[in-house]
């Protein structure tokens, strides 16, 4: 039986929350917020969703730690409160919440899985963005030697609380949207099972982007260099499990 909750990084993103937050109540999930330093008036809108619910907490971040700082606080958080898992998902309005009772059900199946969307994107999406996304999907399916990952960059996603943190314990993880691909290779480097779900993302016309082009860019493909150097480092132990897998 699993315990989960839900976090959702804000950073400016207080009214386009609102929606979110009510569909994971709906679905009779607990809210962790991380606040992630927002101005005034989101804080606010933040302040006004803890006050409204019992089951809505905050997280807050004085100074802006990035999407990566935002969701590790979240997941600290998970673990005081005693939470087995965690749901984490974007304030944006992107993500499909109706996807939510799916997730919960797989976890239910799987509990020691990951459990990750893979975006059905429609005419909203920029090419530029669509595009770039396929360079650190391809960097992944390198560093894992596997297309078991088949998104990377989906905020969309499920984790078992514990090998998360056990990961955090031993190396310092990208901290802005670096963090994404990173903490998903690094579960499977762990021998986690990575279980994909289809759901439609949408971005909302005229919407607040926290997304960086040059310099979040250019993280994720730091974060990918010094992953190609680990992977090189685990490569007898990952050729290893993969024959196993193959023959038994």
């Amino acid at each position: 039986m699993i315990h989960p909750c839900a976090i959702i990084p804000i950073y400016n993103h207080g009214t386009e929350a609102g929606p979110v937050i009510q569909a994971l109540l709906n679905n009779n999930l607990s809210v962790i917020l991380i606040d992630d330093a927002s101005d005034s008036k989101n804080a606010q809108i933040i302040d006004d969703y803890v006050k409204s619910s019992k089951k809505v907490s905050l997280v807050r971040h004085l100074v802006n730690q990035g999407k990566g700082g935002a969701v590790t606080s979240g997941f600290f958080k998970a673990h005081d409160d005693n939470y087995s898992h965690v749901l984490q998902i974007d304030a944006d309005g992107q993500h499909d919440t109706d996807d939510i009772p799916t997730i919960l059900k797989l976890a239910e199946k799987t509990p020691d899985a990951i459990i990750t969307g893979v975006p059905i994107y429609d005419e909203t999406v920029q090419n530029s963005r669509f595009y770039a996304r396929y360079i650190s999907h391809f960097w992944v399916w390198v560093e894992t030697l596997s297309f078991d990952i088949r998104d990377s960059m989906c905020g969309f996603r499920l984790y078992p609380v514990r090998p998360v943190l056990d990961i955090m314990s031993k190396v310092s993880l990208g901290r802005r949207m670096d963090f994404d691909p990173e903490i998903l290779v690094r579960l499977h480097w762990a021998g986690a099972q990575i279980i994909t779900f289809m759901t439609k993302v949408k971005y909302i016309d005229g919407g607040l982007s926290n997304f960086r082009p040059i310099k979040d860019n250019l993280y994720v493909t730091m974060r990918h260099t010094r992953l190609v150097f680990g992977m090189l480092v685990r490569l007898p132990c990952i050729l290893f499990r993969r024959l196993a897998t193959r023959y038994y």
